[in-house]
């Protein structure tokens, strides 16, 4: 009896031994997908209703709903339903619409926080990309999370990285959005 627990415990050991040695699949380091598109904002001011995809929806006490609050636009809340385009021209046919919502929540930079997903219905792609983040809107190339998808992109998850590619006073700007995916169904 003692003999058997002894070669158990000694076959137990080995067991976790070994897988541990060889922990299974690694995780892969290089993206699964890799995509790129652009995101165009038209903020609406006032005098731009026919061509806005973007409108401040909350401000602080001191602001307005038609220009950012003064210092850093804290406090201000954006919704938004913006084109995205294969290239940096905002005339092209879009792919899809980029919907969700940016805050400044940052007393003292240009910081927002945002939550928005790539809603999609063409030939080339057909489902949602979801993003989470928070967005230094002054360092040239910044990180959020891509935290899921579904249809072509059903639980994607990675990286995208965001670089302003035009920027014109606080009426619109346009985003370089280079998403690489490092989890793929």
């Amino acid at each position: 009896m003692k003999s058997t627990l002894v070669f158990f415990s000694f076959l137990l050991f080995f067991f976790f031994l070994v897988s541990s040695a060889y922990p299974g699949m690694k995780r892969q380091r290089h993206p699964c997908k890799n995509l790129v598109f652009y995101f165009h904002d038209i903020i609406y001011n006032g005098h731009n209703a026919a061509n806005a995809t973007s409108a401040i929806v909350s401000a602080p006490q001191w602001g307005n709903l038609t220009t950012f609050a003064s210092p850093f636009r804290f406090g201000n809340i954006v919704v938004f339903d913006d084109p995205i385009t294969l290239d940096n021209n905002f005339h092209s046919v879009p792919v899809g619409r980029a919907q969700g919502m940016y805050l400044y929540d940052t007393k003292n930079t240009y910081t927002a926080w945002l939550g928005f997903s790539f809603a999609f219905n063409s030939a080339q792609h057909n489902g949602t990309i979801h993003f989470i983040g928070v967005d230094p809107n002054l360092v040239k190339s910044r990180d959020i999370s891509v935290v899921g998808g579904t249809g072509d992109f059903f639980m994607h998850r990675g990286i995208a990285t965001l670089m302003t590619d035009s920027y014109e006073d606080s009426v619109y700007f346009r985003l370089h959005v280079n998403i690489k995916f490092y989890e793929c169904w």
